[in-house]
């Protein structure tokens, strides 16, 4: 086993293509896959599934990945300090549904560094995905929520899946709508209020099971609903119409122009929002770095839970 196997390795994980790291690793495929077969065979594991679908990382792989990362981030450091130069870009990657306050903490941690080279990914998208981009060691971070009706399926696939769930705080369901919006002047909303309102949703694609519905209250019988992939379509469409959809309520302070109100939820209960990382794998400095600001973020006053913009 040599280090150049696991870079290799590394690499073929963060692309899920042999294809593609071969491309980035200036090698032929064929030398990156036998490369890869006898890493295997001396170690007696499987490192890939091969799949139709391409490369996909194995449990026993991603334990194995997550020494290797720590091992190649170790050779690093030392050739960091006594060379003076990276060898490789830094890479980080935050899978997370739709919150505002993670795209802010990803500011500030761009704001906050001085690299000369980085490779970050912030991805916004469907529950499922986050949880394989995690197992599959795609993200280092994922952020969701889980509450009483969801998580005994999601403990279940951290636990099947190896990964670690670590809460960031608790709240309870908000009704966001424009603050021309016939229910605006309300003090909190029930259930039967927005029945008869649009109900704007996030796509959840082939996994569209409630348990990974982003808007933490199953509501039944809706007459009519639009589902969206963004979060910029779905504030225009909360703003242009009289819809509604369910979050946090919990919206960074900076940018509030006033335009969109949460209001509570009458008679739900609490969900917790936090992040998942996988067991296998000691969070890397950069990591840690967006840890701390996500947790600087949430702390900090910035929130406001009457007016806000998505």
């Amino acid at each position: 086993m040599t280090l150049q196997q696991l870079k290799y390795a590394i690499e073929i994980a963060n692309c899920s293509s042999m294809n593609e790291a071969a491309k980035r690793l200036f090698i032929s495929q064929p030398s990156l896959s036998n490369a890869i077969k006898e890493l295997e065979n001396e170690l007696s594991i499987s490192i890939f599934d091969r799949t139709n679908r391409g490369i996909e990382v194995s449990l026993e792989g991603a334990e194995f990945l997550g020494y290797a990362k720590q091992i190649v981030e170790q050779t690093e450091l030392i050739e960091n300090r006594y060379n003076g130069k990276s060898k490789r870009k830094i890479r980080f990657s935050i899978s997370t549904q739709h919150y505002p306050f993670v795209v802010e903490a990803f500011s500030k941690l761009i704001n906050g560094i001085n690299y000369n080279e980085y490779d970050f990914n912030l991805k916004e998208t469907k529950t499922y995905e986050i949880i394989e981009d995690v197992k599959t060691l795609r993200s280092d971070i994922g952020v969701l929520y889980i509450n009483k009706f969801n998580s005994k399926i999601l403990n279940k696939l951290f636990s099947y899946n190896n990964l670690k769930f670590t809460p960031l705080f608790n709240t309870t369901p908000h009704v966001f709508v424009s603050i021309k919006h016939p229910l605006a002047n309300k003090k909190s909303i029930k259930i039967d209020d927005i029945k008869n309102f649009t109900y704007i949703k996030f796509e959840q694609g082939e996994n569209s099971s409630v348990h990974f519905s982003e808007e933490m209250v199953n509501i039944v019988d809706v007459n009519k609903s639009i589902k969206v992939s963004d979060r910029a379509t779905l504030s225009n469409l909360l703003v242009s119409t009289d819809s509604y959809t369910i979050g946090t309520g919990i919206i960074i302070s900076e940018f509030n122009e006033k335009r969109i109100k949460a209001l509570p939820l009458e008679e739900t209960e609490i969900l917790t929002v936090g992040w998942i990382t996988h067991k296998d794998m000691n969070l890397s400095k950069i990591a840690l770095k967006y840890i701390n600001s996500l947790n600087d973020v949430i702390s900090k006053d910035y929130f406001n839970l009457d007016y806000c913009l998505l």
